[in-house]
């Protein structure tokens, strides 16, 4: 029972669960980027394994960096290690092989990945630190999600195109809109402890705003995407998905209701994510 209550601390510390807003988008790249073609399995491995692993040390990086200002929280206080249900140096060595594991992996992968390896690491640390010194940290997040999203085209092409960029960058907008979302809770907390976030620079409504020109600017480069790129017909009810499910989620906090801010920030963006997958996975089934 020891062990499974240790397992299951250590899947909140990373919080496992949020790997359904990445995965989802990098998998929907590969399918993408292979046209008609299959990718090698090999491939699918390599990736996943880089995913998961840069995601546990990033995720784990964050909450060992922001232990102290956790512990000031009241909404983060009873997290693993501010909390001592997790200690530091274990966070550390979960950090090391994560990361190591990554390296490992993205090495079988082809020389573009290899190459801006470095940058995507940069990346993932340098999100922990964002918010203590610029108000756009919430587009750090999104950079990391979405070089992990550019990521699995890479690994099946091998080259940079445009269709990559619209695509890492149609990510990077949707995550740094959910993220303002979910900054809002923390918008007294952040003011009083001097770290910086959108919301705590401009207040709800012009920081739900923002968020919303953002989802909007997500959708505007997934048609641009499908305008200069071959893709089939079920891609496109994919994005009318997307659309309608970005909508919803800010008709939730229509009036600012920020009651459902998780419903909006978990359930929906989930619901983006293995929605435009499916989309996508169709065109390739039929």
């Amino acid at each position: 029972m020891k062990l499974k209550s240790k397992i299951i601390e250590y899947f909140e510390l990373i919080k496992f669960e949020h790997t359904i807003f990445a995965l989802p988008f990098a998998l929907s790249a590969m399918l993408l980027a292979s046209g008609q073609n299959l990718f090698p399995f090999s491939t699918l491995i390599y990736v996943l394994l880089a995913m998961v692993s840069g995601r546990t040390a990033a995720m784990a990086l964050n909450r060992l960096i922001d232990s102290d200002i956790d512990k000031r929280n009241p909404r983060t206080s009873d997290r693993a290690i501010p909390a001592g249900r997790i200690k530091k140096s274990s966070a550390l060595i979960l950090i090391i092989i994560s990361f190591a594991v990554m390296i490992s992996a993205v090495w079988q992968l082809p020389l573009i990945c290899r190459q801006l390896l470095p940058l995507a690491i940069a990346i993932l640390i340098l999100y922990s630190y964002a918010k203590r010194f610029t108000h756009l940290s919430h587009l750090v997040l999104g950079g990391a999600l979405g070089a992990a999203a550019s990521g699995g085209w890479l690994a099946v092409t091998g080259e940079i195109s445009i269709p990559v960029i619209l695509w890492g960058f149609s990510v990077v907008f949707w995550v740094a809109g959910f993220d303002i979302i979910y900054a809002i809770q923390d918008i007294d907390f952040d003011r009083q402890n001097n770290l910086f976030s959108i919301p705590a620079w401009l207040g709800v409504n012009k920081s739900l705003l923002i968020s919303k020109f953002f989802h909007i600017f997500t959708v505007i480069l997934l048609i641009i995407l499908g305008i200069i790129y071959p893709v089939g017909i079920f891609y496109w009810f994919g994005i009318a998905f997307v659309a309608c499910m970005l909508f919803y989620e800010h008709f939730l906090l229509a009036d600012n209701n920020l009651s459902k801010i998780n419903a909006a920030f978990f359930n929906i963006n989930g619901y983006v994510s293995i929605g435009i997958f499916v989309f996508i996975l169709l065109d390739k089934v039929f």
